[in-house]
């Protein structure tokens, strides 16, 4: 079968190519066509538009580059039909993929969605779209399926796609001796995947590198689809710091696995980095109007995907004006050494990831994907 798949960010990216590896054993004829990154297109999926050219984060971002979104949306509407897909996968991405789960509903193509946009935490209303439109919602979270259902709409809960991840990961040998990082103690910065985030988010943490003493020694964890002058951009800002900072691009988990504690910005990372084991503070810091619209929509106790699904505060998320060094640093250091802080949160890593289910998310749901034809 033919399969049209739609990502809009790196997570989108990892997660969707794992479910082609899936799809690819259930259904020996599939063919993909894809938007989503290097590693859709690794998976055998021939690349339509690359996520870094769909990334905007936040409403007056999205309010400024409104005239490039809607012509990703009018060619992708034209791409689609030329395809003529038996099946399309949407990948989270709400803004734009829900508008294109409607339209496709009306040219009678089956959608199916893996990985569901953050309809809980506000949009509610977006539910209507889905139950019209969605043949099937896969999803992640496992309070997902409790929500739906409140608006009388049967979903899969398939577990996390990251448990595999984590599960399955073994890192090649010799990751500091490529990279040339010491052997001491090392922190991992994650600032994110776009360069609107990167940009707030990384400032802030090389500000509180200072904080640390030797031999802590800080590593950022490089996007795939940024260019690493714009890292160093911003790292020539921070001359004082620079021996005390390396930068790794496409080696987040080798990262992870070799870091003693990680600053990550709010999002996917922040579950992948429990996963591993690493303790951690999250970072969170928008333009300023977003942040106040978003104040005004989201209906959630937390931001970090850690504490929305343990349903409490186990990891700081520093918001805002709360984000400054002095925060990250007085987080951070109680980390980074055993003790009471440290365990406790290894403690409450270990009861999220049975809360996430077993191995085998994304081949569970390629196999109802191919059964429902």
């Amino acid at each position: 079968m033919k399969y049209y798949l739609i990502a809009g960010e790196a997570s989108g990216d990892l997660h969707g190519s794992n479910l082609m590896k899936s799809l690819s054993r259930e259904d020996a004829g599939a063919e993909f066509r894809v938007w989503g990154g290097d590693l859709m297109e690794g998976a055998g999926g021939e690349l339509v538009k690359h996520y870094r050219d769909l990334a905007f984060m936040g409403f007056l971002e999205v309010v400024k580059n409104l005239p490039t979104i809607l012509r990703n949306i009018r060619f992708c509407k034209a791409d689609i039909l030329a395809y003529k897909p038996d099946a399309l996968v949407l990948i989270d991405y709400p803004g734009f993929n829900l508008r294109i789960a409607k339209w496709a509903k009306e040219q009678g193509i089956r959608v199916f969605y893996y990985i569901s946009p953050q309809l809980w935490a506000w949009h509610a209303s977006r539910v209507k779209i889905v139950q019209a439109s969605v043949e099937r919602m896969f999803v992640i979270l496992p309070f997902e399926q409790e929500f739906y259902a409140k608006y009388g709409y049967e979903v899969s809960y398939i577990g996390h796609p990251l448990v595999d991840v984590a599960e399955g990961f073994e890192p090649a040998p010799g990751f500091r001796e490529r990279h040339n990082l010491p052997q001491g103690p090392l922190i991992a910065l994650l600032p994110g995947s776009r360069k609107q985030e990167i940009s707030r988010m990384l400032r802030v943490m090389l500000d509180a590198i200072p904080f640390f003493p030797e031999p802590y020694h800080f590593v950022i964890a490089g996007a795939p689809a940024i260019d690493p002058a714009f890292y160093e951009d911003i790292l020539v800002q921070h001359p004082e710091a620079a021996p005390r900072i390396s930068i790794v691009r496409q080696q987040t988990y080798e990262l992870l696995h070799e870091a003693v504690a990680a600053a990550v910005t709010s999002g996917t990372a922040t579950l992948e980095t429990a996963l591993f084991g690493v303790p951690q503070v999250v970072c969170y810091r928008g333009n300023a109007l977003s942040y106040r619209i978003a104040r005004r929509l989201v209906r959630v106790p937390f931001i970090s995907l850690v504490n929305l699904i343990a349903g409490q505060e186990v990891v700081k998320e520093l918001i805002q004006d709360d984000l400054t060094a002095d925060a990250i640093a007085k987080t951070l250091l109680p980390l980074l050494s055993p003790g009471l802080e440290r365990e406790r949160m290894l403690d409450e890593y270990r009861l999220l990831r049975k809360k996430l289910g077993g191995p085998g998310a994304s081949d569970r749901a390629a196999r109802e994907m191919v059964e429902r034809f």
